[in-house]
């Protein structure tokens, strides 16, 4: 991987199916609502970008991280973090893992079956 070069990460996870909670949930990840110690925290894994997007109760989460970024590491950083473990003991009231992930699951990672980069020139035989 280059310097400049990012690695993008999807993962799933499911809401309670629930409007009130959905909201709240919403409101927490608002411009403010969010703990500065959690962006920072992101920021601080390698993390250039995230966006979370919302398909009824079914969430996607889109990481672009650079060639700094381990999960293993991350999770050691957010296990040593006050603001990280209050943030993320606080969102699972509004989260159930995806089938996929099992009972004790949280966000679950997504395969990447599709790049339309990789597609160049092919035709179908």
């Amino acid at each position: 991987m280059t310097p400049k070069e990012t690695r993008r990460i999807c993962l799933a996870l499911d809401l309670i199916d629930d409007a009130e909670l959905i909201a709240e949930y919403e409101r927490w990840h608002q411009v403010g609502n969010t703990f500065p110690a959690v962006t920072q925290s992101i920021r601080d894994a390698g993390i250039e970008n995230m966006e979370i997007y919302r398909a009824g109760n079914r969430m996607f989460m889109i990481i672009d991280a650079n060639d700094s970024f381990s999960e293993e590491e991350k999770a050691k950083m957010d296990a040593a973090n006050p603001a990280v473990i209050l943030w993320s003991e606080r969102m699972k009231r509004f989260q159930q893992p995806i089938p996929a992930a099992g009972p004790d699951g949280s966000w679950y990672p997504m395969d990447l079956i599709f790049r339309l980069t990789e597609h160049k020139g092919l035709t179908p035989e």
